[in-house]
Order: structure tokens, then C-alpha cells, then sequence
């Protein structure tokens, strides 16, 4: 005999993999839950809630802030939703948003989205002037090295950052950072970074090799989760902090386009 779902759901549904759903459509619509309306949600007792986020943190679908004492996206699911926007081919959708950002601005910009914790560049639109920043399209380098990488982990908790860079034994002076860790003196610095960005709205990077300032803001999706980053870069003598503050603007203006581009996409 056929067994058909009705339409209030299916005809012989399973009470616990229904709740652990429901939890997760939860964090459609909420960056950080508790485990008392997690509970008070679903309907069932704080045991049962601890035990379904326990199971969703041991497949990194969730993370606990020990911290704040509230449960957050964890990995998994963030790859899930990245996964689902790169179906979109965000990178055809930027396209457009930033060559005409590039026109604005008269300078190089790109769109990054993380990978663990490097930036990878997914496009990027180059400015007309003969001295400009060359299209990095492609490259992946250590995202607290680069603007759009300090934008996207100032999004993240202090237990994902933990996760994402190991703290490493102390090494000599200089530049060490890399995407498998850092040394303590290195997180301390990183963190403080992040609190700035936080604090501004935007993030800032100098390559002083190259003489290069770069500034970037978050591209958010319909939960007001960031997925990407949108960069523009100018040698240094061009980039002051009050053409840094003009830009950003501009950059604001662009993920904003983006971002309704996107929540258009996905219906």
C-alpha cells in the first residue's frame, strides 16, 4: 500500500528528526539562540533540547559561545549556505555590481568570500588609472593578512576564530601569520584588529611592501549573515582616511545591490 504525506506533513513522521529540523530552520532566522527558547520552540524539555543541540554540535551544525552562553551557526551549516549561494554563481551576479563600483571609485575591487581561514578572491573589476592594484581573481591568500578576510572573521565568534587558527608556540619576530594558526601575541593583535572593525563597520588592511590600502565591508544574505566581501585597493598615497571613509560608503552602496541581487535569486 502506498503511504502518501498529507498536507499538514508526512504520514508517518519521526518525532526527533522533526524537531532537530525545526531546530535548524531556527537559525534561518536567528544568529544566536539559548537553550531556554530553543525548549520553549519546540515544545519540549531543556533535556531534550541540550541532547538535539549536542547531536547538531557533534556534526558541527552548531557551535556554543561559552562565552555569551547561546548556540551560533556552526561550519557545517554556514558551508551549506555557501554551497547554496555559490549555485547562484554569486560571481556573475557581482559581475556587474563590481565593474560599476570599479567606475565609482576609479579603483581595483573584488568580491572574497573565507576558505577555513584564508580569503579566496571570486572576481574582481580593475580601475582605469595606470597606477592601479592588479585583479587578484583566483588567488587565495591568510585572511587576517587581507581587508576582506579582517571584514568576514569580525562576523565570527571568538570559538569559530579559535577553531580557524590553533594557537601556535611563539616564533621569532616578524611577519608569521599564517592560515593554520597563530602565536598568541598574533591572536591578541588579531583580536583587537577585529574589535575595530566591529566598531567602524569596515575593515582596513596595509600591505606596507607594496604600499597598498585596502578597505572592505560584508555582503550579507536574508539572515544577516555575511557570505562574502567587497574590497577596493589604491596605492597608499591615494587612500587617506578621508578618501577611506568616501569609499566605504560607496562599498556599502555596492554590497547593498548585491545583496538584493541575491534575496531576488533565491526567490
Amino acid at each position: 500500500m502506498e503511504n502518501r504525506a498529507g498536507s499538514d506533513g508526512p504520514a508517518y513522521p519521526i518525532t526527533s528528526v522533526d524537531n532537530a529540523l525545526r531546530l535548524l530552520l531556527m537559525f534561518r532566522d536567528h544568529k544566536r539562540l539559548r537553550l531556554s527558547e530553543v525548549a520553549q520552540a519546540l515544545g519540549v524539555a531543556d533535556s531534550t533540547a541540550h541532547r538535539l543541540l549536542a547531536m547538531l554540535i557533534h556534526h558541527d551544525f552548531v557551535r556554543r559561545d561559552d562565552t555569551l552562553r547561546v548556540y551560533v551557526t556552526g561550519p557545517a551549516l554556514l558551508e551549506i549556505g555557501l554551497a547554496a549561494v555559490r549555485t547562484l554563481d554569486i560571481r556573475n551576479l557581482a559581475g556587474p555590481v563590481l565593474a560599476e563600483l570599479a567606475r565609482q571609485v576609479d579603483e581595483t575591487v573584488h568580491l572574497a568570500q573565507l576558505e577555513g581561514g584564508r580569503i579566496r578572491y571570486l572576481a574582481g573589476a580593475e580601475s582605469g588609472r595606470a597606477l592601479r592594484v592588479a585583479d587578484r581573481t583566483g588567488q587565495l591568500m591568510a585572511a587576517p593578512r587581507t581587508a576582506t578576510g579582517k571584514a568576514l572573521l569580525a562576523e565570527l565568534t571568538a570559538g569559530q576564530l579559535d577553531e580557524l587558527f590553533p594557537t601556535l608556540p611563539a616564533s621569532p619576530p616578524g611577519p608569521a601569520t599564517t592560515a593554520d594558526g597563530l602565536t598568541a601575541p598574533e591572536r591578541q593583535e588579531l583580536d583587537e584588529e577585529l574589535a575595530r572593525v566591529r566598531e567602524r563597520g569596515y575593515a582596513t588592511n596595509y600591505r606596507e611592501a607594496e604600499e597598498i590600502v585596502s578597505v572592505a565591508t560584508v555582503v550579507r544574505d536574508r539572515r544577516d549573515i555575511a557570505i562574502a566581501a567587497i574590497n577596493a585597493s589604491a596605492p597608499a598615497g591615494r587612500m587617506d582616511r578621508r578618501r577611506q571613509t568616501l569609499v566605504v560608503r560607496q562599498l556599502h552602496a555596492a554590497a547593498v545591490q548585491l545583496e538584493r541581487l541575491l534575496s531576488t535569486a533565491v526567490g
